[in-house]
């Protein structure tokens, strides 16, 4: 009985200094990652995302990936300019700055501008810059379906002046229902994180020539148990609505059942953004219904599942297909040749690595 006692409160003891040991490393990363921002004008928001969200990345080279959401993009690069004006195209600085920088996010991009490479504390970096209002918009209408995206997947918040992270739920909700009608009546967990995940690269016209095949299955691999946190909340939503059923848990392998019928699919739907819904129903039609609360909504008309399921598709590898080839032409002109060069030839070099 003491022995046993004693065992568990060894065990505790040992579980306890691994928690605060892995606690202790993640506060230090925090700090790594936040130090970066000092370096660079305030923002609203701002995240890491990418694979130095890996926990089994040990390639220091890779470069770590940011989003910062700024309220006015051509103040911020102003003054980013004044301060860190070698992480910029020599030319942008010189043609028009600021003004020309954003002009050409807004209207040739995604209104995203990045700035690859920037090499600081024996470190690599990317950092996306974006105005607030565009990056709301996206996460709730998936306008771009661009930085929703990359919401879609873990991200390591740093800074959230707005509550970024709670507005993003919506984004969360809509892309696990978009996975759900695009998956058959039985599935894996991992299945529906792949899923999800490949719904911001279907179209994306990088897949074709510059992507590893296989990223993003190694992105879910390698990031399940930030997935399985991500989206917990909704699995358990959607199965108290009985819409899922779990057959085990905490596996990768777990296998999960859902109901296909049409009342279920109308449901589903109806968790899509508002976008997305009005493009759908452009090609399937709507029909008004009244609510419960007694206000007229349109609701797209669900012939069959499979009806439904290719036409989000093609509305969705639509949209990723013009963001992608917009931020590339965009990137292009404000990077520079050589830096575009280099990035896409380090994209060409892991897809080239996947197909041999």
């Amino acid at each position: 009985m003491f022995f046993s006692i004693f065992t568990l409160k060894k065990k505790n003891r040992e579980r306890a200094f691994k928690c605060s040991i892995e606690m202790g490393m993640k506060n230090e990363i925090k700090a790594e990652l936040v130090s970066f921002l000092k370096n660079l004008p305030p923002v609203e928001f701002c995240c890491v995302y990418g694979s130095a969200l890996h926990p089994n990345n040990h390639d220091k080279s890779k470069m770590i990936d940011y989003v910062l959401g700024v309220s006015d993009p051509e103040q911020w690069h102003a003054e980013n300019l004044k301060m860190n004006a070698d992480h910029y195209a020599k030319r942008m600085g010189l043609m028009g700055g600021a003004k020309l920088i954003t002009l050409v996010a807004d209207k040739i991009g995604v209104g995203v501008h990045f700035n690859p490479f920037v090499e600081w504390n024996d470190k690599r970096f990317k950092y996306g810059v974006v105005r607030m209002h565009d990056l709301v918009q996206d996460i709730l209408n998936w306008e771009r379906f661009y930085l929703s995206g990359r919401l879609q997947k873990p991200v390591h918040i740093l800074v959230d002046n707005l509550d970024i992270e709670n507005v993003n739920c919506v984004n969360l909700r809509a892309a696990m229902s978009a996975a759900l009608i695009l998956l058959p009546p039985k599935f894996t967990e991992e299945d529906l994180y792949v899923k999800i995940c490949s719904l911001s690269y279907m179209g994306d016209l990088r897949m074709l020539f510059a992507e590893d095949r296989n990223k993003v299955k190694k992105i879910v691999q390698g990031q399940f148990d930030l997935f399985q946190s991500r989206y917990k909340p909704f699995l358990e939503e959607y199965e108290a609505k009985e819409l899922l059923r779990f057959s085990s848990s905490a596996n990768p392998q777990t296998n999960i059942s859902q109901e296909c019928g049409l009342p279920v699919t109308r449901s589903l739907v109806s968790s899509l953004p508002p976008m997305v819904k009005s493009q759908i129903g452009m090609k399937l039609g709507v029909k008004n219904i009244q609510s419960e609360s007694g206000r007229v909504i349109n609701e797209v008309m669900t012939g069959s599942r499979e009806e439904v399921a290719r036409c989000m598709k093609k509305v969705l590898r639509r949209k990723v297909m013009v963001s992608s080839a917009r931020q590339a032409a965009s990137g292009l002109l404000t990077v520079g040749g050589v830096n575009a060069a280099r990035y896409l030839a380090s994209k060409m070099q892991k897809a080239w690595r996947s197909w041999t």
